[in-house]
């Protein structure tokens, strides 16, 4: 197997995250079996997997729409399988091969059809896998049951799932919720087919591959799980989708795939791409996601000094700094929060915006030196 350099090393804008990488594999298309190509990767190297791997669709015969024409299905060799106990073998072996390479905190999301994914999910959990989620893919635009003896399949489900019980993926929370106009992302994703201008076709008009998945399930995919600068893995590349999003967003990006035609439509579209600067890809942060900053903090950095006098908004309520960062209020003493319930006769208060201090003319929260200190560690 060789590792395919032609059209997909690009170098990325110098203020962008997107940056070619020493190693061999990253940003490149492995061509081969996922299984046995995936060891040229190292062992925890990868933050993301999307896996979209053969559904076993074990098709009956061709399709025909009404008026006789014949529909386009997977009938590719590749998704074809004597059994399934042939199927789930080659489950086991993939989901193996990206377990190995998955970070210890990172996440694997694999997509599929009734065929396929609840074998996948038990296998899953089988091997270890902990599920976060189950993603339902509603099709805006499916594809009719032409035979009418069936509901018309409207829908795929993806799992979510990290290695273990205890593993603390990337799911940026905020950010989806903006880009969802401030309401919680939901687990159904009302997207459409790839179609149109997005679907690969070749010099004689036929779809380059029978399932390609739209951008817009991968950017969704990407936007919660991920980073700029991280590494994303597809063992099943195909034509390239996750490759060309990861290039959007700021993404490394490592694919296998077997076919060669697939890899070089992939090889093309990549190519083609060209990835935002830095500041466009950050990443929105909720107040959860910034970093812990103790309120001794503004002790040590001398935004405080011991003795000095802070009130609430109302001036009815006054305390003052000791060295420690505790603070005394009349018979009270303790943590900003804890002093600020007492006074005030509740079980709980954000002390940061409850205290306040003379600022000029104005009180100011001491949230606002607490500010200052994070804009200090980001410069």
């Amino acid at each position: 197997m060789s590792v395919l350099r032609t059209g997909v090393s690009f170098a990325a804008p110098l203020d962008s995250p997107f940056q070619e990488a020493p190693a061999p594999w990253l940003n490149k298309i492995l061509k081969g079996d996922c299984v046995s190509a995936l060891e040229k990767l190292p062992s925890r190297s990868v933050d993301l997997v999307f896996a979209d791997p053969p559904y076993n669709l074990q098709l009956g015969g061709d399709l025909h729409r009404p008026d006789q024409s014949k529909v386009d299905a997977c009938d590719d060799h590749w998704d074809q399988f004597e059994s399934f106990e042939a199927y789930d073998a080659f489950t086991r072996a993939w989901l193996l091969a990206v377990r190995r390479v998955m970070k210890p905190d990172g996440s694997l999301y694999v997509i599929g059809s009734y065929h396929n994914i609840f074998r996948v999910g038990a296998i899953l959990q089988d091997l270890g896998f902990w599920i976060m989620n189950d993603i339902v893919w509603l099709k805006s635009n499916p594809m009719p049951n032409f035979r009418g003896k069936r509901f018309t399949n409207a829908h795929e489900t993806m799992i979510w799932a990290v290695k273990s019980k205890d593993a603390k993926p990337t799911f940026n929370y905020d950010a989806l919720k903006v880009f969802n106009e401030d309401l919680q992302m939901r687990s159904d994703w009302h997207l459409p087919l790839c179609t149109g201008a997005e679907r690969l076709k070749d010099g004689k008009g036929q779809k380059v591959h029978p399932t390609q998945k739209p951008e817009s399930l991968l950017y969704r995919v990407l936007t919660a799980s991920s980073k700029p600068g991280d590494i994303v893995l597809d063992p099943f590349f195909g034509t390239g989708t996750t490759g060309a999003v990861a290039k959007k967003l700021g993404r490394n990006f490592v694919g296998v795939e077997r076919e060669q035609a697939y890899i070089e439509a992939a090889e093309a579209r990549i190519e083609a791409i060209v990835s935002g600067d830095a500041e466009a890809l950050e990443m929105h942060q909720g107040k959860r996601a910034q970093k812990r900053i103790p309120f001794g903090t503004l002790l040590e950095a001398g935004l405080l000094t011991p003795g000095a006098k802070l009130t609430s908004a109302n001036g009815k309520h006054l305390a003052v700094v000791r060295a420690d960062g505790s603070l005394k209020s009349g018979a009270h003493t303790g943590s900003i929060h804890k002093v600020g319930a007492l006074v005030q006769g509740q079980e709980a208060c954000n002390g940061w915006t409850f205290w306040h201090i003379e600022d000029g003319a104005r009180k100011a929260p001491i949230d606002d030196l607490r500010k200052e200190i994070r804009s200090r560690l980001q410069a």
